[in-house]
């Protein structure tokens, strides 16, 4: 993309990124909360979390599946609008496909942010994982599919859902580049983009590392006690529910 096609990006850039931030602030694990649980707040309860985890762990497993499934489709459907409006834009000024990448990008971290700061809920929101995945799956699925072998494999040993997301999203950038350069710049095998770049490599890999980043800041607490050996191994029981 020249100087002009960016210029021309930015109006639809910032439609985007309200449109999906709005969408992330629907946190479900809240509101599910509240309906399961006479109006409580999962933020009063376990980790003080907003994520399906908490949610498993104190409210039951059938509000944990719902809160799962609905941020996973919430970030589904603001990246499916990015790649929409962006590709509309790119045919109407003659842009490369792979504009439709950048705009599927912005989408899913705009709703990662909203996730995490909920404008419906004072900005207190979750960590973004669920969410973080619906993205990675709809960007690139082979990227995906790394990142979520890691997480299997660290969660099958460790049985610690904070230890296998943390290690997912410190490889979603380096996995990233790797893809990116090799099978869509270098050897367009199983490409995503036809059109790939040094540059698109370069932006790819720069918002894999923002968002791996967020990610890994947002565990920073689960962290300290990871390594103080501390955290709490996940169970499916869930608490018993009415």
């Amino acid at each position: 993309m020249d100087l002009n096609q960016i210029v021309q990006f930015i109006l639809p850039g910032i439609v985007v990124a309200v449109v999906a931030y709005l969408l992330g602030s629907l946190s479900f694990s809240i509101i599910l909360t509240r309906i399961f649980k006479n109006h409580a707040d999962i933020r009063s309860y376990g980790s003080g979390n907003a994520g399906a985890t908490n949610v498993l762990r104190s409210v039951g497993k059938k509000a944990a599946a719902l809160t799962f499934l609905l941020d996973f489709l919430k970030c589904v459907v603001a990246v499916l609008v990015g790649k929409l409006v962006f590709g509309y834009f790119a045919g109407v000024y003659g842009a490369p496909d792979v504009v439709i990448q950048y705009g599927a990008f912005i989408a899913g971290f705009a709703c990662l942010l909203g996730h995490v700061f909920p404008i419906y809920f004072g900005f207190r929101g979750g960590k973004g994982v669920v969410t973080s995945a619906a993205m990675m799956a709809l960007i690139d699925w082979r990227v995906f599919l790394i990142v979520l072998l890691v997480f299997i494999i660290t969660f099958a040993a460790k049985k610690i859902v904070s230890l296998g997301s943390v290690l997912g999203a410190a490889v979603y950038p380096v996995a990233t580049f790797l893809v990116t350069f090799f099978f869509d710049y270098r050897m367009q095998f199983l490409s995503m983009v036809s059109d790939a770049t040094l540059s698109y490599v370069i932006a790819s890999t720069v918002f894999a590392m923002l968002i791996g980043l967020t990610v890994i800041i947002l565990h920073r607490a689960n962290i300290k006690r990871l390594l103080a050996g501390e955290e709490k191994r996940i169970s499916f029981s869930g608490p018993k529910e009415e």
